[in-house]
């Protein structure tokens, strides 16, 4: 198992920065939000793409993937009736698998909950939307050799998909091995009527769940609150999943860099332990 960082955060550094903080305190990767690179970074030119792989690799960290895929350009939706808007979010989701793949990650993660609301007055509408744009995705992510994440969020953020079971759903209609769907412990801690090593236990041999952002239910860090994570490595030990784990805290105690640092520091101990 892997451990990234998700960027945002330490988004107060450049990327350059990033890259070198990441690696200098012991992650493997960076889960890269696109709009580090760029406000239109479905747009960014080869060789800015190659110029920020190669500037990963020469920091001695991967980027494994992509995250907060809606946050940039603006004016994306997944659920919209409005029909530009609609086309500019299927462009952009084909054009971050592609920037994805040549940034040398192997997934992007779809949580971006404000970019899928559903409209009180056609909720059925928006959800039917909500699918078929993941069913474009999961033909762009298969082309571009990517995997496309649906991303489960608690209710509070969304009503569009809250749950691992709600994920697989969509994912087992759409049918595409490249469609997966991750479990966010912060998420997961409000969404999920039990444990979350039973929903592990549940998912992980099926191979539906393909990544975990890692985050205490308190919105801290790993490590920061009552969630165990001990409990979560050996649920992921039981269900063979050797991928990658994001860390995603939302709330930086007593900031971002140290928040990222202590939990990679906690988590590769958790790690250890359990070997």
């Amino acid at each position: 198992m892997q451990l990234t960082l998700c960027s945002e955060v330490i988004r107060e550094l450049d990327f350059p920065a990033m890259c070198r903080f990441a690696a200098r305190v012991g992650y493997d990767g960076l889960e890269l939000a696109p709009m580090v690179l760029s406000r239109e970074p479905h747009l960014l030119p080869a060789a800015k793409r190659a110029e920020a792989r190669k500037i990963a690799a020469d920091n001695g960290i991967a980027i494994t993937g992509l995250y907060c895929l809606m946050h940039a350009p603006a004016g994306l939706s997944i659920t919209s009736a409005d029909p530009a808007t609609r086309a500019l979010t299927l462009e952009v989701i084909e054009r971050l698998c592609d920037l994805c793949a040549s940034l040398g990650g192997k997934y992007l993660v779809h949580g971006s909950s404000q970019y899928r609301q559903l409209d009180p007055a056609d909720p059925a509408g928006g959800r039917a939307r909500g699918i078929e744009a993941f069913a474009h995705a999961a033909k762009c992510a298969a082309a571009a050799g990517v995997t496309y994440l649906v991303e489960p969020l608690r209710p509070s953020r969304t009503g569009f998909i809250n749950t691992v079971a709600e994920a697989v759903e969509v994912i087992d209609a759409i049918g595409s091995p490249a469609l997966k769907t991750m479990l966010d412990c912060c998420s997961a801690s409000e969404s999920e009527s039990v444990p979350l090593t039973d929903v592990l236990d549940r998912w992980l041999p099926t191979g539906k769940i393909a990544h975990l952002h890692c985050n205490d239910a308190n919105q801290r860090g790993p490590g920061q609150g009552e969630l165990r994570f001990s409990e979560i490595v050996a649920a992921l030990k039981r269900g063979g999943f050797n991928g990658v784990i994001g860390v995603e805290p939302f709330v930086y105690e007593p900031d971002g860099p140290t928040c990222a640092a202590r939990a990679v520091g906690y988590l590769r101990g958790v790690m250890e332990a359990a070997r």
